[in-house]
């Protein structure tokens, strides 16, 4: 019986955890998918479950090797970012996953910004707007300052792609694509860690950058493999599309964030850009790509929720809404009062609409898309100029016929496709492994 070569790409996600199985062509044998479940930390806050995400990687490694018709060739990660595991000299982790969106205490961020300059030159250098426990490197010196004890038998801090790879290597690794997303450590234009990352002693704890493309051989009961060192599933995301490219482009990846990334813009973000939560990601490859956030997932499910409630009906029901070519949107709400802090998707007109103001829930659903994909398209061109004639949607909204139907009729001059990649962030931790390595 003939043997199938494959690559086994772990992605795991906020909310799915995923083990896809790809041919020697990048193409999809199987998925399997599950939710896990999330823990608390020792102050109740919510967080994932790091021994449930173990297991998951042990049962789908069993898994696999019980399959004859399949011979393992390769593994590699990709995971969300801002998130560190502190392990001790055993490879032991001592501490839950911490969740990025913990409250971050404004003793210690104005304790390091006066230290380092100010807000506005430690964003300009680090090519991050100030985003608190988002900020990894921001993790990491709560960590050092609130449990020093902890901190002191920690051997090293691994962003969660690099963890999952020790699992199966043993060895502690740092990489770009981890390192280069909104983390606060990297100096930009120095193209090394940051000087208050140095002058706080925090690289002791981080482990020596290899390539995005590195990979250890691995033997696990009895078989051998290469598994490589892991990618921040954004940055992952971009690897397939870069690799095909064949004009500029850019890539809006959309879910709970909805992430613009220009790979062909590596210009200094102003101080406009940054306050508009604009960024920058090291590519695969080490290159600067610059980027801009939207909080445009979250928002569409807040106001969904406002919706259904309006008209006793359901999420289900309104995402699957049908284009009606007689909507005539609403003009945008005037006179919203922000604070200078406000993020870009705070000025999104329908959170200051009334639902009950609609004929009926197909209609304030229109309205709603039509106000966020105004929005979107602000962020969009923070970081995308008239050059940008082709526009990847890929995500959670490429399903919403009406998010997709307003994206291309307020960009009449762009061409916006659907991303050509289903599983972007796991084929390009699979390109990054290389091809049957």
């Amino acid at each position: 019986m003939a043997v199938l070569p494959i690559l086994a790409i772990f992605d795991i996600g906020k909310t799915n955890k995923k083990l896809l199985i790809f041919d020697s062509n990048y193409q999809l044998v199987e998925q399997r998918t599950q939710r896990v479940e999330e823990t608390a930390d020792k102050d109740g806050f919510p967080c994932d479950d790091l021994a449930a995400i173990e297991s998951f990687v042990f049962s789908g490694l069993d898994f696999i090797l019980e399959q004859e018709a399949w011979e393992l060739t390769g593994v590699n990660f990709s995971a969300y970012g801002a998130s560190l595991v502190y392990i001790d000299a055993s490879g032991k982790a001592l501490t839950p996953l911490y969740n990025y969106l913990k409250p971050y205490p404004d003793s210690l961020a104005e304790t390091l910004l006066n230290r380092y300059g100010g807000l506005e030159e430690w964003s300009a250098e680090t090519a991050s707007p100030f985003l608190g426990s988002l900020n990894s490197g921001l993790q990491l010196y709560r960590f050092k300052t609130e449990a020093p004890d902890l901190y002191r038998c920690t051997s090293y801090a691994l962003h969660l792609p690099q963890y999952l790879s020790y699992l199966l290597t043993g060895k502690a690794f740092s990489e770009f694509t981890s390192i280069g997303c909104h983390t606060g450590l990297w100096n930009y234009k120095k193209h090394n860690y940051h000087e208050w990352v140095l002058k706080e002693g925090l690289t002791e704890k981080l482990a020596p950058i290899v390539p995005s493309s590195h990979k250890e051989q691995v033997n696990y009961k009895g078989r051998n493999f290469w598994c490589g060192v892991g990618l921040h599933d954004s940055s992952a995301a971009l690897v397939p599309y870069m690799e095909a490219a064949s004009q500029p482009f850019a890539l809006l990846s959309t879910g709970t964030w909805c992430i613009t990334l220009n790979p062909y813009n590596s210009q200094p973000l102003t101080r406009e850009e940054l306050a508009a939560d604009c960024l920058s990601y090291l590519s695969y490859k080490g290159n600067q790509i610059k980027a801009a956030r939207l909080f445009g997932g979250q928002e569409h499910e807040n106001q969904v929720a406002r919706i259904a409630s309006c008209f006793g009906t359901t999420a289900e029901e309104l995402i699957n809404t049908s284009i009606d070519p007689h909507f005539e949107p609403a003009g945008p709400v005037t006179g919203i009062d922000l604070p200078a802090s406000a993020a870009l998707i705070d000025s999104i007109s329908f959170r200051y609409r009334n639902p009950a103001s609609f004929m009926h829930a197909k209609q304030a659903y229109h309205q709603l898309i039509y106000d966020l994909v105004y929005v979107q398209i602000r962020s969009l061109q923070l970081v995308c100029g008239a050059e940008t004639n082709l526009l990847y949607l890929d995500g959670g909204f490429v399903h919403n016929k009406l998010f997709l139907h307003f994206l291309q009729t307020q960009l009449p001059d762009t061409r916006v496709e659907i991303a050509p990649f289903s599983q972007a962030s796991a084929i390009g931790a699979a390109l990054a492994l290389g091809a049957l390595c």
